[in-house]
């Protein structure tokens, strides 16, 4: 395990660009009682084997629909039109919430710095109410 800010990382996988081996995977942490957030990178973009988020809407009880909007609008400033290629994807199943981001590493520091880190703690407190 991993402790940082108080947080604490009780898992890191590198999981295969597969459906049903990413579901699987996603699953079993979102039944462990000490998930509260999934954040996953890469297979967000339009190629064959980029199937993260078809793997994960498929689980997602509610859905963040602004993460992704909000993601694009600050990638475009960065990357320009290419910002249109990611389908960035975010939502809960049970009691986590779930993150899906680019697997670049600026994608992933923008994502968390300007978009996930800021409301983590107000969305896990919310699905404990």
């Amino acid at each position: 395990m991993l402790e940082s800010d108080g947080h604490t990382v009780v898992a890191y996988e590198i999981v295969k660009d597969e459906l049903d081996e990413i579901r699987r995977h996603v699953t079993a942490l979102t039944q462990a009682e000490t998930c509260r957030a999934i954040l996953i990178t890469g297979g967000t973009g339009v190629a064959a084997r980029d199937v993260t988020c078809e793997a994960i809407d498929a689980l997602l009880d509610k859905r963040l629909d602004g993460f992704g909007e909000l993601f694009r609008m600050l990638s475009y400033e960065q990357v320009g039109a290419a910002a249109m290629l990611s389908q960035a994807v975010a939502g809960t199943v049970g009691r986590c919430v779930v993150y899906v981001m680019p697997g670049s590493p600026a994608a992933v520091e923008l994502a968390m710095e300007k978009l996930i880190l800021p409301q983590l703690g107000h969305i896990v407190s919310l699905l404990d109410s």
